[in-house]
């Protein structure tokens, strides 16, 4: 039975817990367990809650286990661990972390490996007696684990007793049937140019048909014991011009741990004039394998060696620039690594004064200042109260008493919100609120008469603040004179943490020192690390081996809180005489040689053994490569709003990467107005927001830029500007067009700056949009910077059909990515998949600013909308909404404009918990977002119930025939749901996808879905509640006799546009005949499946079937439906549409049941002073369920029908009403044809806002309609954020799209029965041109109307708007006003 691979890999543990006698754990298990046997842990602190001897220990991340490296450095040597080990997004730095801790470490990558190198760390551990670390590539695959069987694992484990790995392999075939190896030879090409050896994962190599062309491929698969004599043998075996050096890792050092493992066998291969290549991989996917094969395949030691694979951020500050690209350097990446760089305070400064009196004055002097407001909040902590006093109170705790970190960001803006001079004063000191780890990097000068007085001071004051990192390059035999040793004299202190590392010897030990250097607490923390100074990097590395081997350079760790023998830990195997007399005076070297029977030889016998040279040609052209992995520095800075600069500004460091430049990447908010001056090349990208304002991410750092007097003189600049030279049609706005970086390139100018090239305007209008001009201002800045402007192949960015073809069915990494709880976010192209799920990703960008500058990430949350055909509820449904919004949403909850349910502010980790709770109410979210067809929309119709059931049962029949035959969504969501009752729809029901193995099909959707989204509506002449017009299938229902026999059927209708761009349109629906009641929902796939086949999957902005029908010609699209159904339409029937408006209020349908339609306005159900329809419409649905009586009927002008309700129960309900202010519909006619969708907070497309705020508009035109009269009279009367027309705004008489914040299009003349699109009027209208433009028009309507005649039709009926006769005729005839 098939099972995912966290629960087999568990499975198979439970089996090893029984054979060997280990005790299984499982961390943050996702499933049930089966087995007594094993035990839960938490993630958190996850070893320390292990006591057993022996254990196996699964699901473990890579992320947890770097944290616990201090934990596994001092683990008791009679505790052996298994630990199975998952490695996230291929990044193996892990692995390297771990590889001096003395236990062996195997790597699997494929999930068949997976299960066998499980069972492969416990044979090894039976006999070596040594812990193992299993590390495996995180896979979403399920395996069959049925023929691994407990009895023959048994019998395998019970007789295997070498110590030999290779006997340990052939035990393991005995088990599984494949014999594996150390290394996995895993291709050999014919002509083999290059041998790649790789510590990470080969799966995207080994299927490539161009990397397998030129390159043979060798993956580690046992790194510890690295058994180098195997791999050396293995690749004499091979023929090759270039041996490539590749480690999977994230963090960039000068020599890649992989790399020092084999430098004993360059001397051999330089002796056979072959280039040794050793190079950084980061991740490497079906992306961006080629461009990474082709990196690979022109290589050489002569040409630029990029980082393969996509890009991390480099955390290179500008002031520590120069330092960070020096080899020293090295030490400070790892120590950002192991560090929150917000809570890290460098106190150095190389350029101004690198001396050590320098930085420890500097820290003197922020002691002082924060000395000074402790003793300023002390005094005045009574004179506060509420959270800034808690907020203070905890920080005096931390400041005072503690070495902790504290981020004062909050207490600094609780501080500006309050007026008091005290406030004021404490606010001068405002920068020390924030409590970090103060690091001073310095050299071996600390050792000699000035820099150790300043340690000496250091070491006297005892400051827990303060922490030193030491840096020596002097080598065991260039020793100079009057030299002290920095450990001792801080040991002999016994206040301070000590440790001596050294990074190329023992990576693993260098990274647990700087842990535990910023976790103690007692004193100042010394951690002195070496790196020898040489020509030669070669010779870098062997002087480093060898004075660690000689003793002259000793590892160790020194924490005097801890007590006993513990308190020493020595790391290496030999130690000079001084440290021996220090050891032996504290009663340790005793202990230290009875563990350490290598340290007991060395001490006896002086170990001479060190490197043998390495031939001359070999370090000259490794010295040549390493030089030449730094290029010049750019630093690239964006400021995006929808995406598409930042898109810009990524491509810009990718190929600035592969030209060999050093990069740093972030949006322009993060730029540091101080150091701005300390960069050497600066690259800034913005696009146009608002009324030619600078987007999120750039407004703070223009703000504080235009204020600014820095000196920009030694900085050069290249600016590239984003806009639509459109999107202002007026002739006086022209100025707006790429307005912030013309400002940004006048003040940088103003500041002295230079630049590398002119300033770039991107237009949207041009051929190939804002990339025309893109495409000439790249290579002009190539040039500048004096590399080449060619860029290499590149990967196509990855599209939404990537993103489905990839997906398996939907699935992604939604499952991996739900169980991150390190952010509330997920990945982004699980944010396109979700959809599919009914689900979106959302921020609230009330707050977004506030929480970016406290350095938080947004405040994410997902909106949940249900998939509801018909939009019939049960009150039992009703009810489980309003819990939901509740107990896992924001206390509201939205009827949408397609009559189905709307959750918003649920948050990742209840988003599992909200689907299966709705799951139980026979109704689901799939298919209700994503390119599918969507909820199926019917007229509300109070009045007759028969043609209402069959309108829904239309609606559930072709929901059901249109839904998606993916099981991700059972699985992912429903694994341990019970079946649920559909009625007619009958699925989508919850299946045992896992345990049986099932494989996924489309067989109407194909794995790559739908060009884009897919609608169908069902309208019930004369009412067109549904804007029948307005959508991809618009069904017309025919009734003779009071039965439906058919549909007139509407095809090509959609609403989305881009502001401006005259390819895009509105457009109405075209009619193509009448079919009968039974075909239907053929003909509704039918026009599906030639929309899935013939729409534009490169374009999304020209991917609906709107476009589709009009680049086919509506006859061809036509006659295709007509080929696949088998029949042509009929000629349509007459009918007639007269509103497309909700009637309010009392109606009783021919059965004589009750109906009543509520004014609910925009859709919102919340309770609010006054007005607590939430909770009456909640006591409403308990009488329901209570009674066995009525229930929900939602439309789509977001309003609700209390529908079949016996004449026994009407009284009750009008008490509920009036009681919960639902019974009033005193509004004027406006307002109750009006209608929006949700724009902020919630919506990331938002440019406007529209729902918080129509209200309010109209509010101030019913004044004015009232004056004239027009209180009754129903205007059609739509707003939205944004162009994408989500409340069908291009339908309405009176429009208002969101353009940017506070500022709208005014769109008039759309039809009062919706089948007419409306035309531009004005743009960017304030509320002011909105009241001059509408009240007068409003009041010439009131005199000069016809009989009848709705404000749409008079608008063009007396000339102030042109018709839009079709949609592709949109922007024609538009006159500015």
């Amino acid at each position: 039975m098939a099972q995912p691979q966290e629960q087999a890999i568990a499975s198979i543990a439970a089996i090893l817990s029984q054979v060997s006698g280990y005790k299984s754990y499982i961390v943050d298990p996702s499933f049930d367990i089966a087995d007594k046997g094993t035990e839960k842990l938490s993630s958190n602190d996850t070893l320390t809650f292990v006591d057993d001897d022996l254990s196996i220990i699964t699901n473990y991340s890579s992320k947890k286990l770097i944290q616990s490296l201090p934990l596994l450095a001092k683990k008791e040597s009679s505790k052996i661990y298994n630990l199975n080990v998952k490695i996230s997004n291929d990044d193996f730095s892990a692995v390297a972390a771990v590889k001096d801790l003395g236990f062996d470490v195997l790597i699997s990558t494929h999930i068949r490996e997976t299960i066998d190198f499980t069972i492969l760390a416990s044979l090894l551990s039976k006999t070596s007696k040594r812990s193992t670390i299993h590390f495996y590539v995180e896979s979403s695959e399920s395996y069959d684990i049925t023929y691994y069987t407990l009895s023959n694992i048994k019998k395998a484990y019970d007789s295997f007793e070498s110590t030999e790995l290779h006997d340990c392999f052939d035990t393991l075939k005995s088990i599984v049937g494949i014999q594996y190896s150390e290394f996995d030879l895993i291709h050999t090409a014919p002509n083999t140019k290059n041998l790649v050896i790789l510590l990470g994962n080969p799966a995207q190599f080994a299927i490539n048909s161009n990397f397998k062309a030129n390159n043979s491929l060798i993956s580690v698969k046992v790194y510890r014991p690295f058994k180098l004599q195997k791999l050396e043998s293995l690749i004499k075996s091979i023929r090759f011009e270039k041996l490539i050096i590749l480690e999977q890792s994230s963090i960039n050092l000068q020599f890649q741990t992989l790399f020092l493992d084999l430098i004993e066998l360059l001397p051999a291969l330089s002796t056979s004039n072959i280039e040794v290549l050793p190079l950084q991989l980061l991740k490497v996917d079906s992306d961006n394998v080629e461009q990474v094969v082709i990196s690979i395949n022109n290589l050489s030691s002569s040409s630029s060696s990029p980082i393969l694979g996509k890009s991390f951020n480099d955390h290179s500050g500008a002031s520590l620039e120069k330092f960070a690209k020096s080899s020293d350097g090295a030490y400070l990446n790892i120590l950002r690594e192991t560090t929150d760089e917000k809570f890290l305070n460098i106190l150095n400064d190389f350029q101004v004064n690198p001396s050590p009196d320098y930085s420890l004055g500097k820290f003197l002097s922020q002691e002082e200042h924060l000395q000074k407001l402790i003793t300023l909040v002390e005094s005045n902590l009574s004179s506060f109260t509420g959270d800034l006093n808690d907020e203070l109170a905890n920080w005096l705790i931390k400041a005072r008493d503690t070495s902790d970190v504290y981020d004062g960001s909050k207490i600094v803006q609780l501080l500006e919100a309050n007026s008091s001079p005290i406030a004021v004063q404490l606010l001068e000191l405002k920068k020390y609120f924030t409590l970090t780890h103060n690091w001073i990097i310095g050299s071996d000068n600390w050792s000699y008469d000035v820099g150790f007085s300043a340690f000496h001071t250091i070491l006297k004051s005892n400051n827990k603040r303060l922490k030193l990192l030491i840096i020596d390059s002097d080598s065991s035999v260039n020793v100079k004179q009057g030299k002290k040793n920095l450990g001792l004299f801080a040991m002999n202190y016994k206040n301070a943490y000590v440790a001596s590392i050294a990074i190329y010897s023992l990576y693993t030990q260098a990274l647990t020192s700087f842990i535990e250097a910023n976790q103690y607490s007692k004193g100042p923390a010394i951690v002195l690390a070496y790196l020898p100074k040489s020509n030669s990097h070669l010779e870098m590395l062997k002087e480093t081996k060898k004075s660690v081997d000689t003793g002259y350079w000793p590892l160790y760790r020194f924490n005097p809180t801890i007590e006993g023998e513990d308190s020493f830990k020595l790391d290496s195997s030999f130690i000079k005489r001084e440290l021996q007399d220090f050891l032996d005076r504290e009663n340790k070297l005793s202990l230290l040689v009875s563990k350490n029977s290598k340290l007991d030889y060395n001490l006896k016998s002086y170990n001479k053994r060190v490197n043998d040279d390495v031939n001359e040609n070999s370090k000259n052209a490794f010295q040549g490569l390493l030089e030449k992995l730094s290029g010049a520095p750019l630093t690239i800075a964006y400021a995006s709003d929808g995406g598409n600069a930042s898109g810009l500004a990524n491509k810009l460091n990718r190929r600035a990467i592969n030209k060999g430049l050093k990069v740093k990447l972030l949006p322009m908010d993060d730029l540091s107005m101080e150091d701005l001056s300390l960069e050497t090349n600066v690259a800034l990208i913005s696009s146009t927001s608002g009324q030619g304002e600078f987007p999120n991410g750039g407004k703070t750092f223009w703000e504080n830029l235009k204020n600014s007097t820095l000196d920009l003189a030694n900085v050069n600049f290249a600016v590239f500007g984003l806009g639509d030279s459109k999107y202002w049609p007026r002739a006086e706005d022209a100025h707006y067009f790429n307005k912030p970086v013309k400002d940004l390139t006048k003040k940088l100018e103003l500041l002295g700056a230079k630049f590398l090239c002119d300033l770039g305007l991107g237009d949207d209008q041009a051929d190939d949009g804002y990339n025309t001009a893109y495409n000439d201002w790249e290579p002009r800045l190539w040039e500048a910077l004096g590399v080449s402007a060619e860029n290499a192949d590149e990967p196509a960015p990855i599209t939404n059909e990537d993103i489905k073809i990839n997906s398996n069915f939907l699935r992604g990494t939604i499952a991996e990515g739900l169980l991150d709880d390190s952010t509330g976010a997920i990945s982004s192209s699980d944010q396109q998949l979700t959809k599919f799920h009914g689900i979106y990703m959302q921020d609230d960008r009330d707050i977004r600013e506030e929480r970016k500058k406290e350095g938080l990430e947004p405040a994410y949350s997902f909106m949940v909308r249900v998939r509801l055909p018909g939009g019939v509820s049960t009150p039992e449904q009703w009810l489980k909404i309003d819990e939901l919004a509740d107990t896992n949403g924001n206390h509201t909850f939205k009827i949408t404009t397609r009559a189905t349910y709307q959750l918003h502010g649920v948050i990742k980790k209840d988003l599992k918990d909200t689907i299966r709770k709705i799951n139980t109410t026979a109704m689901d979210t799939l298919g209700a977002c994503g390119d599918v067809n969507r909820n199926v929309m019917i007229s509300a119709l109070p009045t007759n119930r028969k043609l209402h059931s069959q309108m829904e049962h239309t609606s559930k029949v072709i929901s059901a025939r249109l839904l998606p035959s993916t099981t991700a969504y059972h699985e992912i969501w429903l694994t341990d749901l019970g079946e649920v009752a559909r009625g007619i729809e009958g699925k989508p029901n919850k299946m045992k996808v896992g345990g049986d193995a099932l494989v996924d099909a489309e067989p109407l959707y194909s794995p790559v879905y739908l060009p884009r989204k897919f609608k169908v509506v069902i309208a019930m002449p004369p009412y067109n509640d549904v804007d029948v017009w307005a959508h991809d299938v618009g069904l017309i229902a025919i009734v003779e006799d009071n039965e439906v026999i058919g549909y007139n059927v509407l095809v090509g209708g959609g609403m989305g546009t881009t502001h401006n761009n005259t390819k895009t349109y509105p457009r109405t629906g075209s009619l193509f005949g009448f079919v009968k009641y039974d075909q239907v929902a053929d003909v509704c796939e039918k026009v599906m499946i030639v929309q899935r086949d013939n729409g534009d999957r490169k374009n999304r902005k020209h991917a609906r079937l709107k476009y589709t029908i009009d680049d086919m010609g509506v006859d061809v699209y036509k006659a295709k439906v007509e080929e696949l159904l088998g029949f042509k339409f009929e000629e349509p029937k007459p009918f007639k549409i007269e509103s497309n408006i909700d009637y309010f209020g009392w109606a009783k349908d021919e059965t004589g049941l009750n109906h009543y339609t509520c004014f609910i306005e925009n859709g919102r159900i919340e309770d609010v002073p006054g007005k607590p329809q939430k909770s009456g419409l909640k006591k409403i649905a308990s009488y329901f369920k209570e009674h066995n009586s009525g229930n929900f009927r939602l439309t789509g002008n977001q309003h609700i029908i209390l529908s079949d309700i016996p004449d026994a129960h009407v009284d009750v309900i009008k008490k509920l009403l009036k009681e919960h202010d639902l019974d009033n519909l005193d509004h004027s006619s406006l307002r109750l044809s009006s209608g929006s969708c949700v724009a902020f907070p919630t919506c990331g497309l938002a440019m406007a806002e529209a729902e918080r705020y129509l209200p309010v508009l109209i509010t101030k035109l019913e004044d004015e309609l009232e004056k004239l009269g027009l209180r009754n009279d129903s205007v059609v009367m739509r707003m939205t954020g944004c162009p994408n027309g989500c409340a069908r705004p291009w339908l309405a008489e009176v429009a208002l799209v969101g353009k940017s914040y506070g500022f709208y299009n005014l769109m008039l003349g759309g039809s009062y029965i919706g089948n007419r699109v409306n035309k531009l009027y004005k743009s960017n209208a304030s509320e002011e041109d909105i009241m001059s433009v509408l009240v007068p028009m409003f009041a010439r309507w009131a005199n000069e109307r016809l009989d009848g005649e709705h404000f749409g039709d008079f608008v063009i009926r007396v000339g102030i708007i042109k018709p839009t006769l079709e949609g592709k005729y949109f922007w024609d005839d538009v006159v500015e006003h």
